[in-house]
């Protein structure tokens, strides 16, 4: 083993000998025997190895065998020496290895050399992303489980901080292309990473990229098999799927897939869904998701079947008025309870199925039905104004700081939610029915209408038709809300907000 002297001796050998040194092998050698030291013939070895790495092509697999060793010692200084300098062995064919083995370093737990090792493989992704991709996807598929996720995360949180003259189209296509190898095995928190990747790639930005995202979407959620309600990963990857679907859809790359497999496969069975997530109110979150996607359905060639499994699955939610006894009372025991979240999806998803089938309540239903539809329609609607008074009064008066605290929260949604369904009921009411309404759903933030912009919409946050006026003052500063009600706060407090909230207990006789 050389000693401290020994390897400046060689070092000064090589470095003197200028555009000759590569007939210095014998020097070279010596320094790479130098890994075999202690402490200090380690640290020179660290450094001067890749100094003069090029020259010797020859010993190239001993030279990065011996700078791998430097990486794995034991004395962290050392390591990050060693991890510092790898970037210098990233030349021609050595590149993928050195990108392999930087990609394993990727698993220490030391924050200081791990931030070294995101740093040279930024570095090598430079110099060629092709070969760099080729080391990390390598063990993204074949590495050990904690390389594979800290690569995955690399590459979600890295890439998109590279110039645009390393992120080619040649190198999107085959980031796209390995990814699709990986998410034939992958966990849920790895697809959603993956989707994360794909969705920011510049590439997969046109309406034909975004189209190719939704069938790799679809694929993963398996929309080819029968949906099984029982079972909780099967539930729980059909919306996992769909969460990560429904930012690509538009109205140039359509749901209509997702739209019908909900209608045909998971409605029907929406009271049996199970799902491993705890506290997570299942049944309302598949109704959010298919209202979203309702809004960008295409063609559709069971529209009508899918418009009556959406009009049952709304009955069963909008009930018959209670039958009153001769005096006049409730001849039943208990009122009906209003589950006021779970329509507002279905209404909405109804109302935007309903525009490409305007007939479907006149032409599709026997005469019946529809009569006994605007009973149920007409009871709920009655309800519902009774909740909006209450809810105004409940927030007349409330600004900022006021609006913030649980309980108003609660009343704010609650109010934006039947607003809501005020607006699509009256639609609904129309001779023959309208679907010209838009809304917007409760949990989606309100688009700002730019000064001057004509009102396409009716106003959700009131429940009174729009007024006709030009530009009113803006959003923030409408006196949206009116109200106090002690004996509705007390109700509110039954109820959760964020992703439970369903509005579900209001009784009808108020």
């Amino acid at each position: 083993m050389p000693t401290v002297e020994e390897l400046y001796r060689n070092y000064g050998i090589l470095a003197d000998a200028t555009e000759q040194v590569g007939q210095h092998k014998d020097a070279y050698q010596v320094i790479l025997d130098g890994v075999k030291g202690g402490t200090k013939e380690k640290r020179l070895a660290a450094q001067f190895i890749p100094k003069f790495f090029k020259h010797f092509p020859e010993l190239a697999d001993s030279a990065i065998n011996a700078q791998l060793d430097l990486c794995e010692d034991e004395d962290v200084s050392i390591r990050r020496q060693a991890i510092k300098e790898l970037p210098q062995f990233a030349t021609g064919e050595n590149l993928p290895r050195v990108a392999d083995i930087l990609t394993q370093l990727l698993q220490t737990d030391d924050s200081a050399e791990f931030n070294l090792v995101n740093n040279a493989l930024l570095s090598i992704f430079k110099m060629d992303a092709k070969g760099t991709l080729g080391g990390l996807f390598s063990q993204i598929l074949q590495g050990e489980d904690i390389v594979r996720e800290r690569a995955i995360k690399f590459l979600s949180t890295k890439l998109k901080t590279l110039p645009d003259e390393v992120l080619t189209k040649e190198v999107e296509e085959l980031i796209l292309t390995e990814s699709k190898k990986v998410l034939e095995d992958v966990t849920g928190e790895e697809f959603v990473l993956f989707m994360k990747i794909l969705s920011g790639l510049k590439s997969l930005q046109t309406v034909s990229g975004r189209q190719q995202l939704v069938e790799l979407v679809a694929e993963q959620a398996d929309l080819e098999q029968t949906f099984n309600p029982s079972d909780p990963d099967c539930v729980d990857r059909l919306l996992q799927c769909t969460r990560q679907a429904v930012p690509l859809f538009s109205k140039n790359v359509h749901s209509t897939r997702f739209v019908t497999y909900f209608c045909e496969q998971v409605l029907p069975n929406l009271s049996s869904l199970t799902t491993p997530v705890e506290g997570l109110d299942i049944q309302l979150e598949v109704l959010k998701l298919l209202a979203e996607m309702s809004s960008f359905c295409g063609d559709m060639e069971k529209l009508e079947t899918n418009l009556r499994k959406l009009f049952d699955k709304l009955l069963e939610y909008m009930p018959l008025p209670p039958e009153e006894a001769e005096n006049g009372e409730n001849a039943g025991n208990e009122e009906p309870k209003l589950q006021f979240s779970y329509v507002e999806c279905l209404l909405y998803s109804f109302h935007q199925l309903g525009r490409k089938l305007p007939d479907f309540l006149t032409a599709k239903l026997n005469a019946e039905k529809l009569k006994d539809f605007k009973i149920r329609l007409q009871y709920f609607a009655r309800g519902l104004q009774v909740y909006i008074r209450q809810l105004r009064l409940a927030l007349q008066g409330k600004t900022g700081e006021a609006l913030k605290t649980d309980e108003n929260k609660i009343k704010v949604v609650a109010l934006k939610i039947t607003n809501n369904i005020n607006v699509l009921i009256k639609d609904l009411f129309h001779i023959p029915p309208s679907y010209k309404s838009t809304v917007t759903l409760s949990w989606k933030p309100v688009q700002k209408v730019e000064l001057g912009q004509k009102r396409a919409t009716e106003d959700t946050t009131s429940g009174s038709p729009p007024k006709k006026s030009s530009a009113g003052p803006k959003r923030d500063a409408r006196q949206i809300y009116n109200p106090p009600s002690g004996k509705y706060s007390s109700n509110l407090s039954n109820f959760n907000y964020g992703e439970r909230f369903r509005l579900g207990t209001r009784n009808m006789r108020d």
